[in-house]
């Protein structure tokens, strides 16, 4: 019955710790373990003392949580226990009982009627979150699998269900000047991140076939932000700010160009399971801060050898925690490992995340893994799974 009720899932499954199960199983329980109370306390006192305020809350209890034929069921079910009782105590015909009775049929159907009221906020409810997922689906489509001879995989994880869509961006693009993509992260959510979101992608798509150099893809999006920051009811009532790293590798070349704008470092996973940050040496803000003061991006160049990996994230990766508020350190974690694509890779570090937060995030996650081939090399190779 309490699986009946309506759900409102963020484009994944649930995911919830054993807490949460502990809770649901209570709550599909509950009505009926108050009217089983209701029953044995009837029996057990004194034939003045009633347990009719009992059989009018069970219906009341299951309103949230049942159908409406659960919530219907419950209430049968607690006006044939106050009938019973009372044709057992043979003071059916009393003003007393009748009242009760009269109580009963009442609060159930005032239970038919607030289970009718959430099952409608619940419809709605998940209506705006499928138009809204769809619309981060249009400004956020997944990456090809292959894009300028390298192996890419991407992935958006919500915190929870039914949390409303973040600003967390990835877009991957192949070029004359080499593949070319951006990792970034909006400040705020809903709507308002979304729009910035397709602003920050639109641009890096036109920037990154008409710019030279990876510090001018930099600058249009700056440029792009701030020109909607002046749009009147632009971004500059959202006022918010975008961290982001955007890469550039080139074709043929075993090396990676970074320009970080104030985002979480990339990972570089090498074919022997060793693991290395890319921290930049100049760090500089994120992008729509130019007002506080602006200096030239410089990319930094770094070797990628083939077999080797890049892991790009959103700070929700680094800041989800345990329940002893411990962070997770991706670097850690997946020194050592070594897995079959980047595609594998992705999935073990989402079901590494969430054994280390039991079960679910505290912020939305994007991830983008994207790999160098070896020549030659089979297409699978046999993976190290991460441990905690």
């Amino acid at each position: 019955m309490v699986g009946d009720a309506p759900r409102v899932v963020g484009g994944r499954p649930g995911r919830t710790g054993p807490g949460a199960r502990t809770g649901r199983r209570l709550v599909r329980y509950l009505p009926a373990l108050v009217i089983a109370v209701g029953v044995l306390f009837d029996i057990t006192t004194p034939t003045r003392v009633t347990s009719g305020p009992l059989f009018a809350a069970a219906p009341l209890v299951a309103a949230p949580f049942y159908s409406m034929f659960g919530t219907s069921l419950v209430a049968l079910a607690s006006l044939i226990a106050e009938l019973a009782l009372r044709l057992r105590s043979e003071s059916l015909l009393t003003v007393e009982a009748t009242s009760e009775l009269l109580t009963v049929v009442v609060v159930s159907v005032l239970a038919l009627y607030i289970n009718a009221v959430v099952r409608r906020s619940g419809e709605r409810l998940a209506s705006a979150r499928i138009i809204a997922e769809t619309a981060q689906r249009a400004v956020l489509p997944r990456p090809a699998e292959r894009i300028g001879g390298l192996r890419v995989a991407a992935r958006y994880e919500a915190a929870q269900e039914g949390a409303y869509i973040g600003g967390d961006l990835f877009a991957v693009q192949d070029t004359r000047y080499g593949v070319r993509l951006v990792v970034g992260d909006v400040r705020g959510k809903g709507l308002d991140a979304v729009e910035a979101v397709a602003v920050i992608i639109g641009s890096f798509r036109e920037a990154a076939e008409q710019e030279s150099s990876l510090e001018g893809v930099a600058q249009r999006l700056e440029r792009a932000l701030t020109r909607e920051g002046t749009r009147p009811g632009g971004l500059d009532s959202f006022e918010g700010f975008t961290t982001a790293v955007l890469a550039e590798i080139p074709h043929g070349e075993g090396v990676v160009r970074l320009v970080n704008r104030g985002h979480p470092e990339p990972l570089l996973m090498c074919g022997d399971g060793t693991v290395r940050m890319l921290v930049p040496s100049d760090p500089a803000l994120p992008l729509g801060m130019s007002e506080l003061g602006s200096w030239p991006d410089r990319a930094e160049q770094s070797a990628y050898p083939a077999g080797a990996t890049l892991l790009f994230y959103t700070d929700g990766l680094t800041e989800a925690r345990d329940d002893r508020g411990v962070f997770y350190l991706p670097r850690e974690r997946l020194d050592g490992r070594t897995f079959p694509g980047p595609d594998e890779l992705l999935q073990a570090l989402i079901d590494d995340v969430r054994m280390h937060t039991g079960g679910g995030s505290q912020d939305d996650m994007a991830l983008l893994a994207v790999s160098r081939p070896v020549e030659g090399e089979p297409e699978r190779r046999r993976s190290t799974p991460v441990v905690p």
